[in-house]
């Protein structure tokens, strides 16, 4: 997909949860290039306080991270908001299954300069695509 079509979701608000701050910051700066909104999160805890009074589009976690991992976030995230999409990222390969079946993708971090952006772009338009129930969750 060209850059200018990720400008088509523009306005999607993404969550970013990292408990490294550079990271999370090189992601926000990155993200933020192609005109997303991104809120940021330093663990697990502060992930689900922003999105329970926030509504946030996409959330992109780190699978390993200390207090709550991505897993036990995305377990809580689904009960949370239980159709908020979540990408779950990790330099690690070996992520449980039971942790990769509570999300909806996983980018491994050495590949998320070039997946990062279709992924998103995929899940915001399959969220896009069904019709609403007239009523915030």
């Amino acid at each position: 997909m060209p850059p200018s079509a990720y400008k088509a979701f523009q306005s999607a608000i993404l969550l970013c949860i990292d408990d490294n701050p550079d990271v999370l910051e090189c992601e926000k700066a990155f993200l933020e290039t192609f005109g997303y909104t991104v809120l940021t999160a330093l663990g697990g805890g502060k992930g689900l306080e922003l999105a329970s009074i926030h509504s946030v589009d996409i959330v992109i976690v780190d699978y390993f991270m200390p207090e709550m991992n991505g897993q036990e976030f995305a377990v809580e995230m689904r009960r949370l908001r239980p159709q908020a999409p979540i990408i779950m990222l990790s330099a690690a390969v070996d992520v449980p299954k039971q942790a990769l079946r509570l999300v909806d993708a996983f980018i491994a971090k050495d590949h998320l300069s070039s997946q990062l952006l279709p992924v998103i772009a995929q899940l915001h338009e399959c969220r896009s695509a069904i019709p609403s129930l007239g009523y915030d969750a």
